[in-house]
């Protein structure tokens, strides 16, 4: 309830704020300055530098994907082709996957997000191959130009959730790499490995 009474306050404020910039202009009279909150809220709802940096990726890319089902397991190969574009005032990027996986048609839906306030990543992920959504959250490195992000998975076979993480490294303008671990048995391991490139 509380989450719904702060969308509905935010969503006021904003639309008061603009309304009010709009009679200011109309009577050429001068803004006042705005309040704390609604300078908090704008600075929410303004794409920044990492919203720029998700937008930078759109376009079409092509994949190159590596599986493991097991420590020590042999590899699975496979190739897809996804499209990322931003969304809702370049605030969200989307990113629409699509190929072959062991043997069957696949496509995949992620939804990115850096959220202002929290100074973290969001991303969601669904598939034709399950029927739940993963999300993950984490923060970005400068240094190394990576998000790390942390996560739950379910393990269809056994019935458990267990502990994700991810890392994607925006490696050049044409050039990304992201990297998927899961913890088995209380240890962790690579099972996905995805290399990106740009059309």
């Amino acid at each position: 309830m509380k989450t719904k009474h702060t969308l509905i306050f935010g969503s006021l404020l904003v639309l008061s704020c603009s309304l009010f910039a709009q009679e200011a202009v109309k009577k050429d009279v001068a803004r006042p300055e705005p309040t704390n909150d609604e300078k908090a809220w704008m600075a929410y709802m303004t794409p920044g530098p990492m919203q720029k940096m998700l937008a930078s990726a759109s376009g079409d890319w092509m994949e190159e994907l590596t599986f493991w089902q097991a420590p020590g397991a042999p590899a699975t190969k496979a190739e897809a082709k996804c499209n990322n574009s931003m969304i809702l005032g370049d605030r969200y990027q989307v990113s629409v996957s699509a190929g072959m996986m062991m043997g069957m048609p696949f496509e995949g839906r992620s939804t990115v997000a850096y959220d202002n306030a929290r100074k973290i990543f969001q991303s969601t992920w669904i598939d034709n191959m399950g029927t739940g959504i993963v999300y993950m959250e984490g923060p970005y490195d400068s240094a190394t130009r990576t998000v790390s992000m942390k996560g739950k998975m379910i393990d269809p076979m056994s019935g458990k959730v267990e502990n994700a993480r991810q890392t994607m490294k925006f490696i050049d303008e044409k050039h990304q790499e992201m990297e998927m671990y899961v913890t088995k048995d209380g240890k962790e391991f690579k099972n996905m490995e995805i290399k990106f490139t740009k059309r």
